[in-house]
């Protein structure tokens, strides 16, 4: 009666053994419910979940618990990195229904004919515990409530939709809004709700449990860019020092955890993503040219090295994530003690542990100590490759542990994060090979998941599957133009404005503006949603506008740019409700009143050009295009940029441009 044995997914296949008996989200599954009248219980995690396994281990693998749940309900597992839309949709139900944040797992019982909601939570304890009830106590509670009201349930689940819709409900008057006027009003009041947010003692925004927020981070530097002050950009230097040296990081491999349960960064959940780490590099390695830092370059160089060795996948693109837990044990393949240091590093140990914090009391359990660097007496910055050779050795000596698993499903959104962080690391850190990292994820997107028209969102076991979702769309083309600033590619320009025009027909709402998260083709439960916050990842919506314009601008293309400026009028009533949690959309409004200027360099004389580039690049911050010689085939204005010089620079603002500079001097004129 289990169906999810021959899932692609590893986080249904580790449920396959269960005694309950689940079903991947199907027409079998949803028929079922609605020709037996038995609620769907639903059940969203991913495989690197560390509370996804305790529940599993208390409840999904005790035969009492099945037993209910297959007597009373239908039950459905859903990996929420295959079907974000569902995950997205039943994550806001389940905020309305409980007015508590989600996460996972993601437990919603539905109504079987409308798959509406009429219980969520997420994990429940075995047994009474947390003041918490025991999920068998749940199971009877809604089984009992259901039958007493299923009769009833059409008038409840009006409310429950309507509700839902209204979250996302276009203002009429959003045609008529001023974006600049906005702007002058959001874009400050924002800054300064991060500002606030600030810990000043640990580095981050925001207490405990302490996530990188990463387009948090990355709305602080580019709003630090036009801040006439420092603060901005103060709090984020010391953010991204206090988290590279802090137990956020594995100092053995050199990539991130998740999130800490702490303030003050020491203990981590164990499980790696993909998403934290594509974007954490680019910040790191943009803050290492910002600031000269030798610690934040270590640390993004760290993280190319964790990818080659953990994640690169040999048939192509990168795997998703490892577990938070191994044998068993959550933690237990990163954590040491000191007799195990000794054992390995002899004679070098005590130095070792001084560095890394083992000669205090044990900081994990009570029983072992998590690794964290810390800062000698009197040492302002660097550090962070101090101990090489020692922790290559007990970096081979944990090799030996049984280690985590990994989920080696590709998902296109990630490697597209990837594949612009990449870029923009090797643009920063003068890196080309990492410009040709990104583009063999590229390539691997275009082979495996680009259908000729569109494209699919996961990649595994050989097969792709599922439509892709707005944000794979999104972060495709904002990695697209980031390597095309690297590297110019006529292939992946025309790539990209294949990617773009896909975008706006599946996902724009061409009537109020703005892009749902899911393809107009795909079939979601109650509405398909709209989303203007950032989460863990940039919201979709903020990366199309911003890569629109950027396409808009580099093109000559208004078109581009008018969609993405009705995304940003759909989107001001929710931002000025909490401009603070929309730091990739303020971004988004502020470039588009305001666009950042970009250079087009085209070389009759590629060795000129080439020497220009890098010119610029060392010395301003703006996007910058060597196009090479003419070519009346490239697109929109590009076809225009011709020059009889060895080279000739145009710089613009927006779709006006300035006459154009034939040599280093004259160029320099106009960018300062």
């Amino acid at each position: 009666m289990n169906r999810l044995r021959n899932e692609t997914s590893l986080y249904l296949r580790q449920h396959a053994d269960n005694p309950v008996h689940w079903q991947p989200w199907d027409e079998p599954a949803l028929a079922e419910a609605r020709e037996s009248g038995r609620p769907i219980l639903l059940s969203i995690g991913y495989s690197a979940c560390h509370w996804c396994h305790v529940m599993a281990h208390e409840s999904f693998e005790d035969e009492t618990t099945a037993e209910l749940m297959n007597r009373w309900f239908v039950n459905v597992k859903v990996d929420r990195e295959e079907r974000p839309d569902l995950d997205r949709v039943y994550q806001l139900a389940h905020q309305m229904l409980s007015g508590r944040g989600g996460g996972w797992p993601l437990t919603v019982f539905l109504e079987p004919d409308e798959q509406v909601p009429i219980f969520a939570g997420t994990y429940f304890p075995g047994e009474p515990r947390y003041g918490m009830p025991s999920f068998k106590e749940v199971l009877r509670s809604v089984h009992e409530w259901y039958q007493e009201h299923r009769d009833s349930l059409g008038e409840q689940n009006a409310r429950v939709v309507a509700a839902l819709r209204s979250v996302q409900q276009a203002d009429p008057q959003a045609e008529e809004a001023s974006l600049d006027a906005a702007a002058q009003e959001l874009v400050p009041a924002a800054a300064q709700q991060i500002l606030s947010r600030h810990d000043a003692v640990n580095g981050g925004y925001g207490a405990a449990p302490k996530f990188p927020q990463a387009p948090t981070l990355e709305a602080v530097a580019l709003l630090g860019e036009i801040e006439s002050g420092e603060q901005l950009h103060h709090s984020l230097r010391f953010s991204l020092e206090q988290i590279v040296r802090s137990g956020l990081r594995d100092h053995l491999d050199g990539g991130f955890f998740r999130y800490c349960v702490d303030a003050d960064w020491t203990i981590p959940h164990f499980e790696k993503m993909l998403y934290d780490n594509a974007l954490l590099l680019p910040l790191f390695a943009e803050g290492a040219r910002r600031w000269q830092s030798s610690s934040l370059e270590s640390a993004a160089r760290g993280i190319v090295g964790w990818l080659d060795a953990e994640m690169r996948q040999e048939d192509g693109g990168h795997a998703a994530s490892i577990d938070a837990d191994a044998d068993g044990e959550e933690g237990g393949f990163h954590v040491w003690t000191p007799e195990q240091v000794r054992a390995v590093l002899g004679d070098d140990a005590e130095s070792f542990m001084a560095r890394y914090g083992l000669e205090g009391p044990p900081n994990f359990e009570g029983k072992a100590w998590h690794l964290q660097l810390r800062r000698p007496a009197g040492e302002n910055g660097g550090g962070l490759d101090d101990f090489a050779r020692e922790r290559e050795r007990l970096r081979a000596a944990r090799a030996e542990r049984v280690p985590p698993a990994t989920d080696d499903k590709r998902l296109t959104s990630w490697n597209a994060l990837l594949a612009a962080g990449l870029a923009r690391a090797g643009l920063a850190l003068d890196e080309a090979a990492f410009i040709d990292r990104a583009e063999d994820v590229l390539r691997f997107i275009r082979s495996e998941l680009w259908t000729g028209d569109g494209l699919l969102a996961v990649y595994n076991r050989g097969r792709a599957r599922f439509e892709a979702y707005l944000d794979d769309y999104a972060f495709l083309l904002d990695a697209l133009l980031h390597v095309l600033r690297g590297r110019w590619s006529r292939d992946w320009l025309s790539f990209a404005v294949r990617v773009a025009d896909a975008l706006l027909a599946r996902f724009e709402d061409t009537e109020n503006g703005g892009f749902h998260f899911s393809d107009a083709g795909v079939e979601v439960p109650m509405l398909r949603a709209m989303i203007f916050m950032d989460d863990a990842t940039p919201s979709g919506n903020a990366v199309a506008v911003r890569s629109l314009h950027r396409l808009s601008r580099l093109l000559g293309e208004p078109g581009y740019g008018a969609a993405a400026d009705r995304c940003l009028r759909r989107a001001l009533p929710q931002l000025r409700q909490a401009p603070g949690g929309h730091p990739g959309m303020l971004v988004a409004l502020r470039e588009a009143v305001l666009p950042p200027p970009h250079l087009v360099i085209g070389a009759n004389d590629p060795a000129a050009g080439a020497s220009l580039k890098s010119w610029v690049e060392g010395r301003y911050r703006l996007d910058c295009y060597l196009i090479g010689p003419a070519d009346a085939s490239l697109p929109g204005i590009l076809k225009d940029y011709r020059g009889d010089q060895p080279v000739t620079a145009w710089l613009c603002r927006g779709l006006h441009c300035l006459p154009p500079a034939h040599s280093r001097d004259e160029l320099k004129r106009l960018l300062d």
